[in-house]
Parts: structure tokens; sequence; C-alpha cells
């Protein structure tokens, strides 16, 4: 029954990240259609900054709410304050940064619009805390309706501007708009009355220190390739390759991030448990890989069948772009498991050390890339990225919690298996369909099906079961929520 709920929620979670994504995609390809990439290009360098500020400036709330037995009123109030006070910092940093990064890039209308995109992190910090007793047991209903009132509305609002003629504003009003109508959907859904106290302080102090230290290398890890490039590099051309990434992400950030709430949520109850530790997360990090890695290796194979059918022809530069940043990820969705085993076990510390690895090669090897090979060569420079830091959680996932690198591996052969006969297959496909010059949108049907096909498969043939792997992550005892 147990195991049962905790599917569920993660099952909602999933389905609002997908839903979401899908009212994204339908809005990017609506102002995609709209504007141009010197628009976007604009909006992306504008963006840099503020989602560095916002995730240096973010506080693990949520995260301290969840692992605690038993929630009070003053735990709530605790959390709000320290929500404020983030909000007060990073509205000072915006606003007085705002003029020098607008000179620094050289463009007037960043001032303005960093400021307008400030509303949008300004809201999401007051979502309310009264949602976090409804995390704790499981049931997350409330958050997809929220975010879908808030993605519907701001995406409504977005597509009206673009046609009245807004321009690059109207990407600026759909994270507004979104964020801000999510926040006040929360307080109908999980009333809170704000009130302010640090009384619960000692509980909140030791997770922020290094888990903000940590966010502030990992901002800079995320955004440090754009932040280069709207120095170095057009408009336009960052435009095109912020369109590629958009699109390269999105297994991972559909499948595999919404899914994480519920993997700590089931490490954290079993992290005095080394053995069943070990196993959940095995059955985590495969599960991961086994939704997200034939998803970035499809979108590769058909990069410009999804750019030419979604796209006009002014974004046929981002098809190259999205075929290289698309196999850059594939790895990526390994190493989301080990946040949450991390945390699982309170070594927030570890995050910070990774994070800071990452850096130190990123701006080593970003630099690199983009002063020899330009745009290809930022990409060639991620993909060195992931392997080492896919490397790197191995590493670490052998020391923290014993789990061997022989049996991280093993856990992974299935699906590498699958992976590579799904690419073969959909090579000859490709060159097949190619030869009769069919629509573009009749081979990406084709292929993305043949693909899906052939991949679910080889992983039923090698014994495989989806539901299996589900059952085996959520077959763990959760606390009991209290309060």
């Amino acid at each position: 029954m147990l195991a049962m709920k905790t599917l569920q929620g993660a099952a909602w979670l999933v389905s609002a990240r997908m839903v979401g994504r899908v009212i994204d995609f339908m809005t990017l390809l609506v102002l995609a259609r709209a504007l141009s990439p010197a628009d976007f290009g604009l909006v992306a360098v504008a963006m840099t900054l503020i989602f560095v500020v916002e995730v240096v400036s973010e506080l693990p709330l949520t995260q301290v709410l969840v692992r605690l037995d038993n929630i009070r009123k003053s735990h709530l109030d605790t959390a709000f304050t320290l929500a404020v006070l983030r909000i007060l910092l990073f509205a000072f940093i915006i606003g007085s940064a705002a003029w020098p990064f607008a000179a620094v890039y050289d463009d007037d209308r960043l001032m303005p619009l960093l400021v307008a995109l400030a509303v949008g992190p300004i809201s999401r910090g007051l979502y309310s805390p009264g949602m976090v007793k409804f995390f704790r047991d499981i049931n997350f209903w409330r958050g997809f309706v929220t975010e879908m009132s808030g993605k519907i509305c701001g995406t409504a609002l977005a597509i009206l501007f673009v046609y009245l003629g807004a321009g690059y504003w109207a990407i600026a009003i759909n994270g507004i708009a979104s964020a801000t109508l999510a926040t006040a959907a929360s307080y109908v859904l999980a009333p809170y009355r704000p009130a302010f106290s640090l009384k619960e302080w000692p509980e909140f102090a030791n997770f922020i220190s290094w888990f903000t230290v940590a966010q502030f290398v990992g901002a800079l890890n995320w955004q440090f390739d754009r932040m280069l490039m709207g120095r170095f590099v057009s408009r336009t051309s960052l435009g095109q390759y912020t369109m590629a990434n958009d699109l390269a992400v999105l297994p991972t950030q559909t499948f595999v991030a919404p899914a994480m709430t519920s993997v700590y949520a089931a490490l954290s109850s079993v992290n005095s448990d080394r053995e069943r530790l070990r196993n959940a997360y095995l059955k985590a990090s495969r599960f991961t890989m086994m939704l997200a890695a034939p998803l970035c290796l499809g979108i590769s194979l058909t990069s410009d069948l999804i750019i030419n059918s979604l796209l006009d022809t002014k974004w046929v530069e981002s098809a190259a772009y999205l075929e290289w940043l698309a196999l850059t990820i594939v790895l990526v969705p390994y190493t989301q498991p080990l946040q949450s085993l991390v945390l699982a076990v309170s070594r927030a510390d570890i995050i910070f050390w990774m994070n800071f690895i990452n850096l130190c090669f990123n701006v080593t090897l970003i630099s690199l890339g983009l002063y020899f090979g330009s745009i290809f060569g930022v990409i060639a420079a991620r993909g060195a990225m992931s392997l080492i830091m896919f490397a790197a959680s191995v590493a670490v996932a052998r020391s923290l919690a014993g789990i061997s690198v022989k049996s991280q591996f093993r856990s992974l052969r299935e699906v590498a298996a699958a992976c590579v006969v799904m690419t073969v297959a959909v090579m000859i496909l490709r060159s097949y369909l190619s030869a009769i010059n069919i629509s573009v949108y009749i081979e990406l049907v084709l292929t993305s099906v043949a693909g899906a096909l052939v991949y679910g498969s080889v992983l039923h043939i090698l014994g495989v079961r989806i539901i299996q792997v589900v059952e085996g992550i959520v077959r763990v005892k959760l606390p009991e929520v209290k309060g």
C-alpha cells in the first residue's frame, strides 16, 4: 500500500512535469515561429544572470522540511522568513547588477529586461510553505494543479503579447505569469498565514551552509557556456544554440528531475540500512538511464527532422547543434540520483565538491573549446565534462554507499545494449526512408515509433520489465508523517 502511494506520488510529479513540458514546448514553437533567433539570444543572455543569482540565493527549505518527522507551524514560519530574506537579497543583487551587466554586454535592452525577469523568481520564492506537508505525505496532486494553472495562464498571455507585437517581451511575460499564478494557486490549495520567525533556524543551518555554496558553483556550471558565448558570439548564434540546448535537455527535465523528489524521500527512509540504500540507489540510477538515455539518443539521431518539422528555416542551424548536444546529455541522468543519495545521508558537502570539480574543468574546457572551435568546440567540451562527471559519480557512490564500480556498470548493461541496437536500427531505417523521399513529418513519426519499439523489445528480450524496476524503487518503508 505504501509502495503504491509512493508510485502514485512519483506519477503525479512526472505527469506534472510532462504536461508542463508539453505546454512549454508548444509555447516555444509558437514563439520560435513569431520571433527571431536574436530575440531568443537576448533573453538567453539576460537569463544567465537571473539563473545564477536565483540558484545562488536558493535555500533548500523543502528538502529540510521533508526530512523532519514532525512539521510544526514554527518550522513553516522559519522557512517563510528565510524565503523572504532570500528574495530581498535576490532583488538587491539583480537591481544592483542590471546596469553593469548591460554595459558589459553592450546592450541597453538588458537592464529593463533583467528587472522584469526578476519578478518570476521573486514570485516563486513566496510559494506557500504549507505545500510541504502534502509532499511529506507523498501527495503531489496539489503541486500538479498549481504548476498547470501557472503554465496555462503564462502560455496564453505570452501568445497574446507576441501577436500584439511585444517581441522578446513575450518570452519574459511567459515566465513572470507562470510563476506568479502558480504561487497564488499554492495559497488556495495549501492555506498558510505568513508569520516571521527564526525559531527553528538550527534545523536549517547545516543544510543551508553547504547547499548554498554548492548551488553557487552549480549555477556557474550550468550557465558558464552561455555567459561566455554571450560575450563572444552573435545574439543570433546564441539563440540557435539556446534553442538546441532547450530541446536536448527535455528528457532529463521532463522525466528524471521530477522523479528525484520521490527518490530522495525513498533514500532518506532507508539511509540507516546500508544494503537497502545500495539497492535503492542502483535501481533509481538504472531507471533514470532507462528513461532518458534512449530519448537523448533519439533526439540526436533525428535532430534534423525535429527542427525541420517543428520550426521554420530560420532555425536550421540549430539542427547540427542539437545532434551533438543531445549526445552530451546521455550520461547526465546517471548523476542525478547521486544528489538524492548525498542529501539522504546528510552529506551536502559532497555536492559542493562535485560542483567545484565540475566548474574547474568547465571553465578550462569550455574556454578552450570556444577559442579553438567556436560553438562546436563548446559542445565538445560539454561532452568531455559529461564523461568526467559520470566517472566522478561512480566513484562517489562507491565511496559513500559502498556500491562497487562493477555493480554500477552491471546495472546498466541491458540499457546500454538496448540503446546500441536501437541506434543501429534507427540509422538503417533513416537511410532507407531518405531514399524514398517522404515527408519529414512522416519520417519523424516512423523513426520515433520504430526506435521505441526496438528499444522496448530488446529490454523485454533481456528480461527487463519497466514496471518491476519502478516497483523496486518504491518498495521501501517511508517515514510516517506527523503533525
